[in-house]
């Protein structure tokens, strides 16, 4: 397994706390968009965008590249932040995000905006295609891996489990599913809604090899990451435990930021808390 040392943590850090300002901007800029499920998934994806995909922006098409699937589509912000920043289209096209003729939209669709692999936004499809891109890859022959990216709340459909059983009957090893287990959703707790426990041990009897992580730790990230490249003989599913709204403290654990744009002055507050979190802690 990879050593990663305290720069490159570092480094990573300073990524997702960049994606967070950027999703929050756009999301003021715009006056909708979801802040908070964008905000607590923000290691993860600077994680796989800046160390683990293996993409190339000048070659979005590549058939031999990772593919990744935003399931929770509404954290679209947060995807189209890393893609600017990673170098798929230029940082200026996030000022346009969800007006009518932007490649941008609400919710990512693959035929419009370069690195967007499946178009998503009606929850708890990412593991039924995600599966299928694994299972096409297996069968052309390819070495790329398929990672989907779910909020727990989503994991309340039904559909996420049927794809969860396809994937562990055709053994999908290349599949690695990675849950934003916040515990926040729409209308409040996702325990008090449609408690999901025991969450864990439900993944593991659907034939999953099952890691649990502390998700905004990057160490405890990349090491999950590198670990599921050497299981073989099932899919994996990371349960990452994350804080909705991670980083700005009016919005940590509050519904109410799910689907809501901050004004100026909430704004401001927030971009304040996050410059004063710069070069943060990496246990």
């Amino acid at each position: 397994m990879p050593h990663y040392t305290s720069d490159e943590l570092r480094d990573l850090e300073e990524k997702a706390r960049s994606l967070r300002i950027t999703c929050l901007e756009m999301i003021h800029r715009r006056g909708a968009g979801h802040p908070g499920g964008s905000l607590s998934a923000a290691e993860i994806v600077a994680a796989l965008y800046f160390r683990k995909l293996r993409v190339d922006p000048k070659r979005p098409e590549d058939p031999d590249r990772d593919r990744f699937v935003l399931s929770k589509g509404h954290a679209s912000a947060l995807l189209y932040a890393a893609l600017a920043e990673r170098g798929f289209f230029p940082r200026e096209d996030l000022e346009a995000w969800g007006e009518l003729d932007c490649h941008l939209q609400g919710h990512p669709e693959r035929l419009k905006t370069p690195g967007v692999d499946m178009t998503t936004g009606v929850l708890g499809h990412g593991v039924n295609i995600g599966a299928g891109l694994a299972m096409a890859g297996r069968l052309d022959g390819r070495s790329y891996r398929t990672y989907v990216l779910l909020g727990d709340g989503e994991c309340q459909g039904g559909i996420v489990w049927e794809g969860a059983m396809t994937a562990a009957k055709y053994r999908l090893d290349r599949l690695t599913v990675i849950v934003d287990y916040n515990d926040v959703q729409l209308d409040g707790f996702v325990h008090e809604i449609m408690p999901l426990e025991p969450f864990v041990r439900k993944w593991e009897a659907f034939g999953f090899a099952v890691l649990e992580i502390d998700g905004h730790n990057m160490r405890q990230v990349l090491e999950a990451l590198d670990e599921v490249e050497n299981i073989h003989d099932r899919p994996a599913a990371i349960m990452a435990h994350t804080v909705k709204g991670k980083g700005v403290s009016f919005m940590e654990s509050r519904s109410v930021w799910h689907g809501k744009a901050p004004d100026a002055a909430e704004l401001e507050l927030a971009l304040k808390e996050l410059a004063k979190g710069a070069g943060g802690g990496r246990e």
